[in-house]
């Protein structure tokens, strides 16, 4: 049960925008930019669909995780097994050295910025990560952490049922995130 009165109907953070239209603006806009719009990084939707997916993971946060792992899997051609295997241990997952390199600073991130050292950065420069795709990479993982915050500390209600998660990860694949969500049926709550 949710700890303020959202909208019944829309999970996660699609509840949140909903209730507070003021701050799901900037919020919306930021994560287009960051995951979606397919000329702000050289890091594809789908490897910063996946950075997202791995962060809410790590934070445990049902909801986030869930959707961005459904939203990577249509970024990816509907690859679920590698967005599965990232969640996991992205070091075992079949995914580019670079892209582990910078899950591993995504992952040191979800615990505290200060936790990335020279050693990271280095090791995702040789890789072949460069400036934009490690700020890029940061700044993915430091938003999830206050998403799935933003999530879980007001308890919204996450799905147990795959097929929401997979129809929310459909839409947001093809749309982005500047389109109205869908509402779900009340007997999914």
């Amino acid at each position: 049960m949710p700890h303020i009165a959202l909208p019944a109907g829309f999970p996660g953070v699609r509840s949140l925008f909903m209730y507070s239209p003021v701050t799901a603006k900037p919020l919306n806009d930021l994560v287009q930019t960051l995951l979606h719009d397919p000329n702000t990084s050289t890091l594809t939707p789908g490897e910063r669909e996946l950075i997202a997916t791995y962060t809410s993971s790590l934070n445990e946060c049902k909801y986030c995780a869930n959707t961005h792992g459904a939203i990577a899997k249509y970024q990816l051609g509907g690859d679920a097994d590698v967005v599965k295997a990232v969640m996991v241990d992205p070091a075992a997952a079949e995914i580019t050295p670079k892209l582990k390199a910078l899950m591993n600073i995504a992952a040191k991130v979800q615990q505290s910025g200060r936790n990335v050292n020279s050693r990271d950065i280095a090791a995702a420069r040789e890789e072949g990560a460069t400036d934009n795709e490690i700020h890029d990479a940061v700044l993915i993982a430091a938003t999830f952490c206050m998403f799935n915050r933003y999530v879980d500390g007001l308890a919204t209600w996450a799905p147990d049922d795959p097929a929401v998660y997979d129809a929310i990860g459909k839409q947001r694949a093809s749309e982005g995130y500047l389109t109205q969500p869908f509402k779900v049926a009340q007997t999914q709550q």
